[in-house]
């Protein structure tokens, strides 16, 4: 039996263990297969109760074996605090690997520890890159490919980048993409936008505003829009500005209502064609993006999410670590150019915008391939 420790830390952690978690279940029950034995370690380094349940609960996630309870801080910090309190879990259940997935803090964190024991790292969505060492989270990308032994990846594109970094391509493997099995399996099962607005309480005469195509889900929390009141205000305009076409549904993350109200710029939403709503679960996610016109946003799973789905998806970044997405999908990066989101959004909306197509193993079957390769992988390690 081959011990493993899976590991989430974040919001986008938990919707790619989801289907890994499932298959290596499915994968133990098989008769003939090697067989699993799992903990879920979750770091707590998105700490809302509230989030982490929605998560947890919608996608089936089992409750963690463990939860370091982490929390905030700055990066430094909180890195630092999850490897204190990952490393007793690793000496007391001395896995044969542990799996990260991802390129939060705790990704790196446990990698870290893992690897300073000898410990092989298993890294899901390995390879990417927006080549741009002011992201965060490229550089938790980079550090954690440098050190693991098993690198899945979601894009061809991928290898190519990991190449370049002296990374074998014997530790390299193409299995598609977890998020969008998590996707698949879920989309019909989300909950629709009308039903969402309803629970809500939002004014019975804003939502009759709101029509299936017809409105724009915004999302954006990443520091370099949301920390420069510049930038911010820049960017809410241009989101007004597209409210006088067809409404706009806002989720706002805790970091950017923040923001919002310490640079005063709440004027900018006061607006009836503005539905402002608070951090939403997956399911409510889903289901307005499902029923959107078009979605403006700087996340990276919504990017593969809205391709995978066929919605035009505008990328208010200047890069991204999903070149797939632009070259294959629905996606246009158009930066915080007040200029480029109105023309882009005025082309979406008058001649529909990039139709896209399913990118290559993007088929709901990744975590399967993950799976049994993991099994292969470990049995040819393992001392006769």
């Amino acid at each position: 039996m081959f011990k493993l420790i899976c590991v989430v830390g974040a919001r986008p952690n938990f919707m790619k263990i989801a289907p890994v978690m499932d298959a290596f279940s499915k994968y133990t029950e098989s008769k003939s297969a090697e067989k699993f034995n799992i903990k879920l370690v979750h770091t707590g380094q998105h700490y809302d109760d509230n989030m982490k349940a929605q998560f947890f609960t919608q996608l089936g996630i089992p409750e963690p074996d463990i939860d370091l309870g982490v929390g905030g801080g700055s990066h430094a910090v909180q890195t630092a605090e999850v490897m204190k309190r990952f490393e007793p879990v690793m000496d007391d259940f001395q896995p044969d690997a542990i799996i990260v997935v991802g390129d939060v803090n705790s990704t790196i964190a446990c990698a870290l520890v893992a690897v300073k024991k000898q410990i092989p790292v298993i890294h899901i969505e390995a390879g990417l890159r927006s080549y741009d060492r002011y992201m965060p989270e490229e550089i938790n990308r980079v550090l954690t490919d440098q050190i693991s032994d098993r690198l899945y990846i979601t894009e061809r594109s991928a290898e190519d980048n990991l190449a370049r970094e002296g990374i074998d391509t014997d530790r390299v493997c193409f299995v598609g993409n977890v998020m969008i099995d998590t996707l698949k399996k879920n989309a019909q099962k989300a909950i629709h936008f009308s039903e969402t607005l309803h629970s809500y309480n939002i004014k019975t005469q804003i939502q009759a505003l709101v029509k299936e195509k017809q409105y724009s889900l915004v999302t954006m929390h990443r520091p370099s829009n949301v920390d420069e009141p510049e930038v911010l205000e820049r960017l809410l305009e241009a989101i007004a500005k597209t409210s006088q076409t067809i409404p706009v549904i806002f989720p706002v993350h805790p970091r950017t209502s923040s923001k919002i109200k310490e640079f005063k710029l709440d004027k900018y939403l006061q607006n009836d064609q503005i539905i402002t709503l608070p951090p939403l679960g997956y399911m409510q996610l889903v289901g307005l993006m499902k029923s959107a016109k078009l979605v403006i946003t700087d996340s990276g799973g919504i990017q593969e999410e809205t391709t995978a789905l066929g919605i035009p998806c505008i990328t208010i970044r200047e890069n991204t670590e999903r070149p797939i997405t632009v070259d294959q999908g629905t996606n246009t990066i158009v930066g915080t150019n007040s200029e480029l989101i109105q023309e882009t959004f005025d082309e979406i909306i008058n001649h529909g915008g990039k139709s896209g197509r399913e990118p290559e193993l993007w088929d709901g079957h990744a975590a399967e391939r993950i799976v049994k390769d993991i099994a292969s992988w470990l049995t040819s390690k393992a001392p006769l």
